[in-house]
């Protein structure tokens, strides 16, 4: 998987520069990113803090683990059905 850029604090940076003042053009130029990837970094993290934006973080991995377990779980019970039914 592709190494982010941008931690989620240089993000945050960024996006308080343009409720500051700055136009987001002069924002993307400067840091060299698109306006697509602007404008999805401010509707992601507009308006938060850095703690935040780590909370975030960590509700999206242990989501993640949540999702796999679900999954390994209902294969599990796939399984056992398949094999329950060639028996009787």
């Amino acid at each position: 998987m592709k190494r982010p850029r941008f931690s989620d604090e240089q993000i945050i940076g960024i996006l308080k520069e343009h409720q500051a003042g700055l136009s987001a053009t002069e924002l993307c130029r400067k840091y060299g990113v698109s306006d697509a990837t602007f404008y999805k970094w401010r509707s992601k993290y507009g308006g938060m803090d850095v703690s935040e934006a780590k909370r975030l973080k960590s509700l999206e991995e242990e989501n993640g683990k949540l999702k796999r377990l679900l999954a390994d779980a209902m294969l599990d019970v796939s399984t056992l059905r398949e094999m329950l039914g060639k028996n009787f």
